[in-house]
């Protein structure tokens, strides 16, 4: 497999999603050591976003505040300011790791994500983190239609709910195989160390 110039995108390993809340996930445990080498094996080509609720419903867009009226205890003005951290294991590599800030699912409303990744010449973007069909979903159609081939790692990516997981990545696998390749964290890194 050629890899190219390459980056790792991993999506919203955050301690709201990490911990007792909500939105908790908990397959991310599972998960997280596997992100963890993946964002080791390469520190500067990693990327991680994080979703930034708003500080009121009210602040919202839109459907958005509809949404944030139910889940108005994780807005800004509820949900202490740590929860939209990065998990300790993650946070450690930044820098040289780098973070997106978002406030919807997708990355790509957020510019800089698309400029940074055009001025290093990116090919290829790695995808990990949560929830595979939300967030992770949306990051990895957005890196489609913006022309990158993508490899989303299947034992590194987690839900809150096994079903939609599972149909997620069937879905992913089958309409977009030619945009996209799937790989266990042990290929992918296979991969990285025979690139050097």
């Amino acid at each position: 497999m050629r890899l190219g110039e390459w980056r790792h995108i991993c999506v919203d390993v955050q301690h709201m999603f990490a911990r007792d809340t909500p939105w908790h996930l908990p397959w991310m445990k599972k998960a997280l050591p596997t992100i963890v080498s993946i964002a080791e094996a390469s520190p500067r080509r990693t990327l991680f976003t994080r979703f930034i609720p708003p500080p009121t419903a009210d602040a919202a867009v839109g459907a958005w505040k509809d949404y944030y009226r139910r889940w108005w205890m994780m807005t800004g003005e509820h949900l202490p300011d740590e929860m939209v951290q990065l998990v300790p294991e993650l946070k450690a590599l930044v820098p040289p790791a780098r973070v997106i800030d978002k406030p919807v699912y997708s990355p790509w409303l957020n510019p800089t994500l698309a400029t940074l990744l055009s001025r290093e010449q990116v090919e290829t973007l790695v995808v990990t983190g949560g929830e595979t069909d939300v967030c992770v979903m949306a990051t990895v159609l957005g890196a489609i239609d913006h022309g990158f081939h993508v490899i989303l790692v299947t034992d590194a990516v987690c839900s809150g709910l096994d079903e939609t997981h599972d149909a997620s990545l069937a879905l992913l696998g089958k309409r977009f195989s030619a945009q996209m390749t799937t790989l266990s964290a042990d290929e992918l890194l296979s991969a990285i160390a025979d690139k050097g």
